[in-house]
């Protein structure tokens, strides 16, 4: 059974596979590109691990004066 969660989660992953894609087409230096991609996956990550429960919430929390 799919649930709406599980839906915009592969939405969202196969947004981000096509936009990946696209950066690829893009005439730019090769280091540059890896940067963008690497850091794109670790951003996904660190999204399906607060989307799953697995990561808690990353806001910051400033201590009352």
């Amino acid at each position: 059974m799919l649930t709406p969660t599980l839906i915009s989660v592969v939405v969202t992953l196969i947004v981000i596979g096509l936009l990946l894609y696209l950066i690829g087409l893009i005439p730019m230096d090769g280091t540059i590109k890896q940067i963008i991609r690497i850091v794109v996956i670790i951003a996904v990550i660190v999204w399906l691990l607060q989307t799953f429960g697995l990561l808690g919430s990353l806001g910051l929390h400033f201590p009352a004066h």
